[in-house]
């Protein structure tokens, strides 16, 4: 389930009410089973995956790719697994905690483990959504935001693109107003 911080330190776990908050930002935040399929069950319960197994993965839940093919034009995906036993994970995710955007979509569905995304509204207040196994998310391009793992360290996410080209961080040179934890690197 899905949790929004706002800078207060008010929590929304309504998804309804986290669709507010996050409706002038046009973020779109869903739920989509990855079903109870065993062999399925068994990948996502590893902590890595090597490529044929991130291919079984990627193609056991393509039919959520092939909507997203149809109704948004998405042309590729893969499958991004982190875990503490990644070299040099810190530097890897280094690059998303500064506030950045991005020219295109950036569109994940979490099938393992969770994340934060924060978020610049357009009155510049600030608000971090944690998001959790199943659920998907749109970030549209321009949308100032920043991302870090929870202290698990780990995810596994099915990234959607349109054009990979347009996925490199424009950094933007604001500061989160949201301390991450140092536990959380």
């Amino acid at each position: 389930m899905a949790i929004l911080r706002l800078e207060d330190g008010t929590l929304h776990t309504d998804i309804q009410d986290i669709a507010h908050e996050l409706a002038p930002l046009n973020i779109q935040l869903n739920y989509w089973s990855v079903g109870n399929h065993p062999e399925l069950q068994r990948l996502l319960a590893q902590d890595s995956l090597n490529d044929a197994e991130k291919d079984q993965v990627l193609k056991a839940l393509d039919s959520y790719f092939e909507q997203l093919q149809q109704t948004a034009g998405y042309q590729s995906r893969d499958l991004i697994v982190l875990h503490p036993g990644v070299p040099n994970l810190n530097e890897l995710l280094a690059k998303f905690e500064p506030i950045h955007t991005h020219a295109d979509d950036e569109v994940r569905y979490i099938i393992d483990g969770e994340a934060v995304f924060g978020f610049v509204r357009p009155d510049g207040s600030q608000v971090e959504l944690t998001v959790q196994p199943e659920e998907y998310i749109n970030v549209p391009a321009l949308t100032e935001h920043w991302f870090y793992l929870t202290p698990a360290r780990r995810i596994k996410a099915i990234r959607y693109f349109i054009n990979t080209e347009g996925w490199i961080p424009q950094y933007t040179g604001k500061n989160s107003k949201f301390k991450i934890q140092e536990s959380f690197r």
